[in-house]
């Protein structure tokens, strides 16, 4: 009995310290609506896959509805103004639009999708670089308390400065899984999201239902590496906000510096530099390897 508790508090504890270290990856299908028959291949994967719906969309409602049931977290899939000259969903967001046309759109999709708690856009450069469209568009999901997920499909995005002074909290794309529907494409870029995970705590892909893209998924998050966990993207938004992960800015002088705790600061005349996340993670990693808490574990089995 003594021997069992011993066990189940070890390995209760080895859990705990693996969850500490794990990388967090969230993976978002994009695109959602136009194909059920890959979709629901996608809401059978786990729960914690995130889908994103385009609000005009044939099966829109249908896919929101059933992805919520399903417990997967429902983004709206804004269409965006791109910068090149492609064909458009049906009210895509432009530069030129209005704040009042903007906000009568995102109440549109709200409307078409259910049980949404985020929003990232579909296509978009020529919307995302532009710094006044997205105060518009930031402006209007500020009444929505919705996260705002960047595909960053142009790398001059102005969704953080554009979310400035609003409570809507900004994640950005990392990588994106089917630039090419090879499965062997998908497959390298499903591994360089895990090793970003891995070096930074978290990363977030996004892909499309495509047949290749359910494909490598199935099999890929079947094998998932034990130090990698799969979170929905609300997720990755508890906890401090960084950044890169936030609209928001401390106001001028609003951060105070503090007086040392107890006797005289230690100071050095050498500028220290912080090991790199993934040296940290191996130090540590090293540690409870060779801890009398690891070895204890081992000698039960």
């Amino acid at each position: 009995m003594v021997q069992g508790l011993k066990t189940a508090a070890l390995l209760g504890g080895l859990l705990i310290c693996q969850s500490a270290l794990a990388g967090k990856l969230a993976i978002v299908i994009d695109d959602f609506g136009y194909r059920p028959k890959e979709e629901n291949q996608v809401l059978k994967m786990p729960a914690a896959v995130s889908v994103a719906v385009l609000p005009d969309s044939t099966h829109a409602r249908e896919m929101a509805i059933k992805a919520h049931q399903t417990g997967h977290e429902v983004l709206i899939h804004l269409p965006m103004a791109p910068l090149s000259k492609q064909p458009l969903e049906k009210n895509t967001l432009s530069p030129e639009m209005s704040r009042a046309d903007i906000a009568r759109i995102i109440q549109l999709a709200v409307d078409h999708v259910p049980y949404a708690v985020g929003l990232n856009n579909h296509m978009g450069s020529k919307m995302t670089s532009s710094l006044p469209g997205m105060i518009n568009v930031m402006q209007v999901l500020n009444h929505y308390k919705f996260y705002f997920l960047d595909s960053m499909t142009i790398g001059n995005s102005q969704s953080v400065p554009a979310a400035k002074g609003t409570d809507v909290r900004i994640l950005k794309r990392n990588v994106f899984l089917d630039d090419t529907p090879n499965d062997a494409d998908i497959r390298q870029q499903f591994e360089r999201a895990i090793r970003l995970a891995r070096r930074n705590g978290s990363a977030i892909a996004i892909g499309h239902p495509h047949p290749a893209t359910v494909r490598v998924l199935q099999q890929m998050l079947a094998s998932l590496p034990p130090d990698i966990t799969l979170v929905r993207p609300s997720q990755l938004l508890n906890g401090v906000a960084l950044p890169s992960m936030t609209g928001k800015t401390p106001a001028a002088g609003s951060m105070k510096p503090t007086a040392p705790p107890f006797g005289r600061q230690c100071r050095t005349t050498h500028k220290l530099t912080p090991p790199p996340p993934s040296t940290g993670v191996a130090r540590i990693y090293s540690s409870l390897k060779n801890s009398q808490f690891v070895r204890d574990i081992r000698s039960l089995f």
